[in-house]
């Protein structure tokens, strides 16, 4: 079959595909229709957090369907409770949780949050954000305009006013005034690099923050749900911000996306809302994977995966200087970053050849991806098919 005639035919194009059909998974590899095995090293970009066919979300995505898998917002959802109160053990903050279905609408829900606290509780009113070069927040109109990237904003306008963008912590500080409700930023900027922040600025933009009244909004869409090594990025920063945002590998593959907040009484009815948000299907889902993730962090197996990746991230740009300048990142948010584009590109190109997957990000970066599941012998066999790759080039 051409599969590139048959999208163009009935889908809009918007993805500049590998024209590849996967048939089956398990674990961290995929299968595809002629039985090709392929070391999956991007997870949906950063969503299949517990792989393939992990027994604990099948079961829990099974027992939704085979009960009552949507009801409306208007009910109670007792899956959707357990799931709030297990992000709350879990980042140890005094929060509440709203639920939607992706990123994108759990970073409009965080602006939503900083306007509102911004009209409501100051004599001025506050209702700029500001956010940072070449950060990613979404593709609503409103977290387009929110990603601080020129090249995502054209076609689109008008878009809503208050976004401020900053070159850096420094001039994200120095930039926050009377009418700033919040700055939001992601603690690893995913598809800006890979590049995590310095620890002692993102503390002197918390210092800051708080002493100038506005909001800290961490977007932990890729950065959440352990992939940082800690259940969220902040913790690793030992930040504790006043909104958080979360998504991608929360359920596992079924979609969510999730906002919590210190700020328990921000909403009241009417509000805000989401038609299939935190559905039974979705925060079952989302239970049962927090469940899973949780015990891969307690039994130290996420360590090892992420202390083996590391080494192995290591070993390649030890080995090809020629290609790789260093390793960024952190915990399974890893990238290379790449001596060129064309480098950066044929690493994709020719390691998919090999049977691993991997996948682009800004700055001429290769991004890894793993499930917060993989084992250490998957991933070993995924440099070793990448290291194939490599030496072609």
């Amino acid at each position: 079959m051409d599969y590139e005639k048959e999208e163009l035919n009935y889908l809009l194009h918007t993805y500049k595909r590998t024209y590849v059909n996967f048939v089956d998974a398990k674990g961290a590899k995929l299968y595809d229709e002629e039985g090709k095995e392929y070391i999956d090293f991007m997870s949906g970009i950063a969503v299949n957090s517990v792989g393939y066919k992990h027994p604990a979300l099948v079961k829990a995505v099974s027992s939704a369907i085979d009960g009552v898998h949507h009801i409306s917002n208007l009910f109670y959802i007792d899956s959707q409770v357990q799931a709030a109160k297990k992000i709350q053990e879990l980042c140890g903050m005094d929060i509440r949780v709203f639920f939607g279905n992706s990123g994108a609408e759990a970073n409009d829900g965080a602006i939503k949050i900083a306007r509102k606290h911004g009209e409501t509780a100051f004599k001025t009113k506050k209702y700029k954000v500001i956010t940072i070069k070449n950060s990613f927040h979404g593709r609503t109109i409103t977290t387009l305009k929110a990603t601080a990237q020129d090249r995502f904003h054209d076609f689109f306008g008008p878009y809503p006013d208050g976004f401020v963008y900053a070159e850096n912590i420094e001039d994200a500080i120095a930039k926050i005034d009377d009418h700033t409700a919040a700055v939001m930023l992601e603690p690893i900027q995913a598809e800006g690099g890979v590049a995590a922040f310095d620890k002692a600025e993102l503390k002197k933009l918390r210092a800051a923050t708080k002493e100038k009244g506005a909001l800290l909004i961490f977007d932990e869409i890729q950065s959440g749900v352990f992939r940082s090594g800690e259940f969220l990025a902040s913790q690793v920063y030992e930040i504790e911000p006043d909104v958080f945002t979360l998504a991608k590998g929360l359920a596992g593959g079924v979609p969510i996306g999730a906002v919590c907040t210190t700020l328990k009484d921000i909403f009241v009815p009417g509000d805000h809302g989401s038609t299939f948000g935190g559905n039974p299907l979705s925060t079952k889902a989302a239970v049962a994977v927090l469940g899973v993730l949780e015990d891969e962090y307690k039994s130290g197996r996420l360590k090892a995966a992420i202390d083996r990746f590391d080494a192995n991230l290591a070993a390649v740009v030890a080995d090809f200087p020629d290609l790789f300048e260093k390793r960024v990142g952190l915990g399974l948010l890893r990238g290379l970053k790449a001596k060129s584009e064309d480098i950066m590109q044929k690493t994709i190109s020719e390691g998919f050849k090999e049977g691993v997957i991997v996948i682009k990000s800004a700055q001429n970066t290769v991004r890894f991806l793993p499930s917060i599941t993989i084992t250490i012998d998957e991933i070993d066999e995924g440099f070793k098919r990448l290291r194939a790759a490599l030496i072609r080039l």
